[in-house]
């Protein structure tokens, strides 16, 4: 039998999480939240732009914890821990892109006692954080010795990402330098990363210190540049670099960084800017990085997550669709784990399925 899933929130990664579990033999939709009233009602399928496949979302909590899935893939926005309390305790399992990578430093009492209560499992999983920050580095990391640095960094135009709100409100790109310094996405955002540092410290035997290291730097139009948001204007911010790192006696062991650029032409630095930082893809493209410094060092570099253009980036997004594949992937071996938070650590190799046409069926 398959195991039953409910798809929670229908932005971008929910709806390439939809798509993941309609194609995987293993599994099966049986439920939607969403939060809009459009939505409500409707038939997933086609929310997603496929035929009517005969799950209705709906915004209806109590009924959806009724339906006696098995796991919840959940993705809104923002996590809300009483949200994500209430599924555990009524004995559904959950993956989620939103935290609980490798929450040793945090607090997760209630989320324990949820997962006890209801005897169910969460991981915490993704792509960045997730796969790039922490799994690829640890599997290549036994192919060297006396490693000095770890690094998973990403390099992307944040043009092709489909939240206008999200890039102009809370990324606070167009805005002025001193706007966007005000940014919540340092601290949105480390609470995920700092998750990875400790997993990669703790797992290759860095002795960190106390306090981790979190820097935001900051480029300016040149010239007007458009972008999804509306023009990017000369002086005001078209490309940041968030960066995050656990250092041991105050030199970096573990860096995690984002570069997200729209585009990467007519860019300048502001001028108390790190000057060793390049405000340009460079002949690498877009790209995820992982390295790792040792004997030997070890460089990966990711294509094919960034998609070809701005509008087939807006249309669909091949990095969100990595992310949600993560989740999706995961949900078979979430299923059969014991009660309480499982990271990578914990779980077998996750991989992913294959396509229905060439597949043995569950």
């Amino acid at each position: 039998m398959a195991y039953k899933v409910i798809q929670w929130a229908t932005g971008g990664v929910g709806r390439a999480a939809i798509e993941g579990v309609l194609d995987h033999p293993e599994l099966e939709l049986v439920g939607c939240w969403v939060h809009s009233e459009a939505k409500d009602g409707k038939d997933v399928g086609e929310l997603i732009g496929r035929e009517p496949i005969g799950v209705t979302a709906t915004r209806d909590v109590d009924a959806l914890l009724s339906l006696e899935a098995d796991c919840v893939v959940y993705s809104p926005i923002m996590s809300n821990p009483k949200e994500v309390c209430a599924i555990l305790e009524a004995g559904l399992n959950i993956v989620t892109p939103l935290g609980w990578i490798y929450p040793r430093r945090i607090d997760t009492d209630d989320v324990e006692k949820a997962c006890a209560s209801g005897n169910a499992t969460l991981h915490g999983t993704g792509i960045h954080p997730g796969g790039i920050t922490e799994r690829f580095p640890l599997m290549v990391s036994g192919l060297s010795r006396a490693i000095t640095h770890v690094r998973a960094e990403e390099f992307s135009d944040i043009r092709t990402y489909g939240a206008p709100e999200i890039v102009g409100e809370m990324m606070l790109f167009g805005k002025t330098p001193e706007q966007a310094r005000t940014s919540p996405m340092l601290k949105l955002l480390g609470g995920g990363f700092y998750q990875s540092i400790d997993m990669v410290a703790d797992s290759l035997g860095f002795r960190l210190d106390e306090s981790k290291r979190a820097t935001h730097e900051i480029a300016v139009a040149t010239k007007p540049i458009d972008s999804p948001i509306g023009p990017i204007q000369p002086g005001h911010v078209a490309a940041q670099r968030f960066c995050w790192q656990g250092t041991v006696d105050g030199e970096p062991v573990v860096t995690a960084a984002v570069n997200w650029f729209m585009g990467d032409q007519n860019i300048e630095p502001l001028d108390d800017s790190d000057p060793s930082l390049t405000w340009s893809f460079g002949s690498g493209g877009e790209r995820f990085e992982v390295g790792v410094t040792g004997d030997p060092d070890t460089l990966l570099t990711f294509k094919g997550w960034h998609p070809a253009s701005i509008e087939e980036g807006l249309e669909r997004n091949n990095g969100i669709v990595v992310t949600a594949m993560h989740c999706v992937s995961a949900i078979p071996h979430v299923c059969e784990a014991d009660s309480g938070i499982k990271t990578y650590l914990d779980l077998p190799m996750i991989v992913g399925r294959a396509a229905p046409s060439l597949g043995l069926g569950v």
